[in-house]
């Protein structure tokens, strides 16, 4: 497989960023508490001033574990779609192109990644997420979790929507009536799915190159014709 567009540093920048924030917070925290521990120790007292710093440190602690959920998020996030890379990279042939993290331009927002070969193009929605996770048509719940924002089926839609525009609207190809399937990925070995009726295909990573390749599709692409398809979508990117 060939790469059109390789990963971007915004993940990655945003790992180290929240990581970096992280242990700035609990160091700070650290030293604020160890000061006020010392005063403590040789005064044998606690003033109003010093128990108001005790809990002024607290702030900083707070805002550790901020910054160390954040730091989660993302490099799950981040781990989620180099496995999708790799694995692409490592069973599909150069007949198939692949384009990652996909900003588009205009409030496009972003798209994990597309693949486009002769059995068709693809979009991707990667979710690099553990445990128990139930999908009932375009509504998702986790297991021990209290809130959940989004829908994967109805973003991997959307994004299968702008794809599908990008290519109609260009003059070369108005008139091949490209389809366009959005898949659901999921990359953790500990996730256990259970799906009622999903309005887009779900796979797990390992079942993911072998559908690319035996999808049959209305459309037969040459390679020139998949490279120029490719091209066309990265000129939407902001």
């Amino acid at each position: 497989m060939r790469k059109m567009k390789g990963s971007s540093n915004y993940l990655k920048n945003q790992v180290r960023k929240n990581f970096a924030k992280a242990i700035l917070c609990i160091a700070l925290f650290f030293l604020i508490f160890f000061f006020l521990s010392l005063r403590v120790l040789f005064t044998l007292s606690l003033s109003v001033l010093e128990a108001a710093g005790l809990l002024v440190s607290l702030v900083p602690l707070a805002a550790f574990y901020f910054y160390l959920r954040k730091y989660r998020i993302y490099n799950a996030g981040w781990e989620g779609e180099k496995r999708v890379a790799k694995v692409l990279s490592s069973k599909l042939s150069d007949d198939y192109l692949l384009i990652n993290d996909l900003y588009l331009h205009n409030g496009g927002g972003d798209i994990d990644h597309v693949v486009l070969g002769p059995s068709g193009i693809f979009v991707l929605e990667t979710k690099n997420w553990s445990g128990e996770i139930t999908c009932n048509g375009d509504e998702w719940q986790r297991a021990g979790k209290h809130s959940f924002k989004g829908s994967p089926s109805l973003q991997v839609k959307r994004n299968a929507e702008k794809i599908k525009h990008i290519i109609d609207s260009s003059q070369a190809f108005r008139s091949f009536g490209v389809y366009v399937e959005g898949i659901v990925v999921f990359t953790n070995n500990h996730a256990t799915l259970h799906l009622n009726n999903p309005t887009v295909l779900i796979l797990k990573l390992p079942q993911l190159p072998s559908h690319i390749t035996t999808h049959r599709s209305l459309n037969n692409f040459s390679i020139q014709q998949i490279e120029a398809i490719g091209k066309e979508i990265l000129k939407q990117e902001s």
